[in-house]
């Protein structure tokens, strides 16, 4: 079995999480510079405030009653790697999917077991970390993210929920379920597939797996065996439009080496950029993380992330080379022997509808046309030519990559600075 484990309202809740004067009340996250609300609690959800909504445009009664915070991507990627580090002590088997969400694999352990180990673990990740959690458990990935999602949304699961593949439950929710609500599945693909008759995941399910390759691609055919019960998707083939991007991949070997670290991560950093300007977006913050080969039990074990935040959204793949370098920085250290690194660009944005606001860190017209035409370029050679028939130098140390945020809580748990005080009079 496969679990998802997914963070409720992440950004709100790691605020919530050191500010407990915030439980229950209307709260918001903003983007960079504090343009729009990225992240919003329920309580504000329940005010009529939409996702992307512009800060300045919130009506004054939204305005009086709720708390907006900047983004604070130092605290939530350091609390993101905190729970990963924890659900380690339930399974060895865990991937990374975003910032907020994790799949767990499970194999091995009693099914009927499963269920107390979910809440153990929320138990656990809300103990350690104060941050809630579901969980769902499926024998797919496709079929987890169905369990996660009726985990969070149906009461009657206390946070857990388990579908089997072929179970009387599985298939009241399925039927429930609107198609467009699948992991893998857009917006258009659902357009097209409620042209086809199909309009709920159950439908989806039954529908003849080559038929659907063969209007759509390969990536749905395999949605559609996922929701039977077959295993038949890893994490790089849901290549739709994301809230974030993802790029990594295993060393041939194991190297002790930051040089290889730095040239993996720049390659990395790369080709993320490429994926970004391909479903033009663009980019707020970028996470960075390395690992070593936790089947290697005969070797000392690291791993680690860390969230750099950038001066303003950008889909350059220089400026993205240059956070990961500087991520690499922070979280490389000596004696031990990496197996993985990569990245994954969070807080994604449309280019086109990108607004400026006054406390962003602009570019003028002329610098953007001409990163525009060199990432333009540089894409189209290597389009054309072959990968990496162009590609970046090293980039210049010591860049100032300082983010202005007026509504900024402390990073409470990667600045020395900026711990949290406790006081006593006797």
């Amino acid at each position: 079995m496969i679990a998802l484990i997914d963070c409720n309202n992440f950004y709100v809740s790691c605020e919530r999480a050191f500010d407990p004067r915030l439980e229950g009340k209307p709260v918001g996250v903003l983007s960079n510079n504090d343009g729009c609300v990225v992240a919003r609690s329920n309580e504000l959800k329940a005010l009529g405030v939409e996702m992307g909504a512009a800060m300045h445009l919130l009506p004054p009664f939204v305005r009086r009653q709720a708390t907006l915070l900047s983004s604070n991507y130092a605290l939530y990627g350091d609390m993101s790697r905190r729970i990963a580090e924890i659900l380690t002590e339930f399974s060895p088997h865990v991937e990374v999917y975003s910032i907020d969400e994790c799949f767990v694999g499970f194999q091995g352990f009693e099914p009927d077991s499963l269920e107390d180990r979910g809440q153990q673990l929320r138990a656990t990740v809300r103990q350690w970390t104060g941050i809630p959690v579901s969980v769902g458990f499926a024998p797919t990935r496709v079929l987890a993210k169905v369990a996660n999602h009726a985990a969070k949304k149906n009461t009657a699961f206390n946070g857990v929920c388990k579908l089997e593949a072929d179970s009387p439950m599985t298939e009241g929710i399925l039927k429930q379920l609107p198609v467009e609500e699948l992991w893998g599945i857009a917006r258009r693909t659902g357009e097209r597939l409620k042209v086809m008759g199909i309009e709920t995941a159950w439908q989806l399910r039954e529908a003849d797996p080559k038929q659907v390759r063969k209007r759509f691609s390969v990536v749905q055919e395999r949605i559609v065996w996922e929701l039977r019960g077959q295993t038949a998707i890893q994490l790089e083939d849901m290549s739709e439009p994301k809230k974030q991007i993802m790029v990594s991949r295993s060393f041939g070997r194991l190297t002790g080496s930051p040089h290889d670290l730095r040239e993996a991560l720049r390659q990395h950093a790369s080709r993320a950029g490429e994926k970004l300007r391909k479903q033009g977006s663009v980019t707020s913050a970028v996470m960075v993380f390395v690992r070593t080969n936790p089947f290697r039990e005969d070797l000392p074990q690291y791993r680690n992330r860390v969230v750099i935040t950038l001066e303003r959204p950008t889909d350059d793949s220089r400026e993205l080379v240059a956070a990961a370098i500087q991520g690499l920085r922070r979280l490389w250290r000596k004696g031990y022997g990496y197996h993985k690194a990569g990245l994954m660009l969070l807080d994604l944005s449309p280019k086109a509808n990108r607004q400026l606001t006054l406390m962003e860190t602009l570019q003028t017209a002329e610098e953007e046309k001409r990163s525009e035409r060199l990432m333009a370029t540089m894409d189209k050679l290597n389009r054309e030519l072959g990968k990496g028939t162009v590609q970046l130098g090293i980039s210049k140390q010591g860049s100032a990559w300082s983010l202005r945020s007026e509504r900024r809580t402390p990073r409470y748990t990667t600045q020395w600075n900026e711990l949290v005080r406790v006081g006593c009079s006797i």
